[in-house]
């Protein structure tokens, strides 16, 4: 469904009842990579996965999309549907900054938090070069240059050649962002924050999940926020590179299950 938020609107998916969980895409992606959460998790939360501003059905706009305005778009929907419980927040790679920067501005408003994928450290000098030489590519080449070049580092090996119709799904969410959002989003990323010493403060029920053939975040990238974050859980899953929840969405949703049955229900 489409409402009204801040100055855009927003498509999300709700489904479920109980203990609300706001699941957060990353880049250059939408709510569809949680479609096994979606259909997997709602028989024991409500699950809320939306667009963010300029990707699938959202809608977009000039500039960048810092992580701040990401997460005040997704507090300002916790409004608008309206949530007033505090929620758990699980966020996928960019979707893991934003929820830093969610953590930031509204901790308040979490019961728990799920970080998949995703790093507390800021861009390096090399990956802000990087990022800016993706916003000069989509503003001269469109999106299909990006896509080709990061679709094979999002999953593993073995889904690329035994599991076509997944990869053609990717690509199809990809290309679903609009060329605003992917520029807006490579500024954002480029210029966010390092959240490294947030991670100590964090001090809500918080899980870490991995895949060990994740070819953008090492493994040693997610033992050292599990070793910041106080009492966090880290769950590795093998066989699942970036996007993780798609490749392996059983073993995921059962690890997310047991967090939530163990720390809410």
């Amino acid at each position: 469904m489409k409402i009204k938020v801040q100055d855009i609107t927003m498509f999300y998916e709700d489904r479920g009842q109980g203990l609300p969980i706001l699941f957060i895409h990353g880049y250059p992606l939408n709510h569809k990579v949680w479609q096994p959460q979606i259909d997997g998790l709602s028989d024991i939360a409500r699950i809320i996965a939306p667009d963010l501003r300029g990707h699938g059905e959202s809608q977009a706009t000039q500039g960048e999309y810092s992580m701040d305005l990401l997460a005040d778009d997704c507090a300002a929907l916790l409004d608008v549907i309206p949530i007033s419980q505090k929620i758990v927040l699980c966020g996928l790679s960019m979707g893991g900054y934003v929820s830093l920067a969610f953590i930031r501005k509204y901790a308040s408003r979490l019961a728990g938090l799920i970080l998949t994928a995703t790093r507390a450290a800021a861009d390096s000098s090399d990956a802000k070069e990087n990022r800016l030489k993706s916003i000069n590519k989509v503003k001269n080449e469109g999106i299909e240059p990006i896509i080709t070049g990061m679709l094979p580092n999002l999953l593993s090996p073995h889904t690329l050649s035994s599991n076509p119709a997944l990869v053609a799904q990717v690509r199809e969410i990809m290309q679903s962002v609009s060329p605003q959002g992917y520029i807006g989003d490579l500024m954002g990323m480029k210029n966010r924050p390092d959240s490294t010493p947030l991670l100590p403060k964090i001090n809500i029920p918080t899980l870490l999940i991995f895949g060990d053939e994740d070819q953008i975040i090492p493994l040693e990238e997610a033992k050292s926020m599990h070793s910041l974050i106080p009492a966090s859980q880290l769950a590795i899953i093998p066989g699942a590179a970036h996007l993780l929840q798609l490749e392996k969405p059983t073993e995921f949703n059962d690890i997310v299950r047991n967090f939530i049955i163990k720390n809410f229900l």
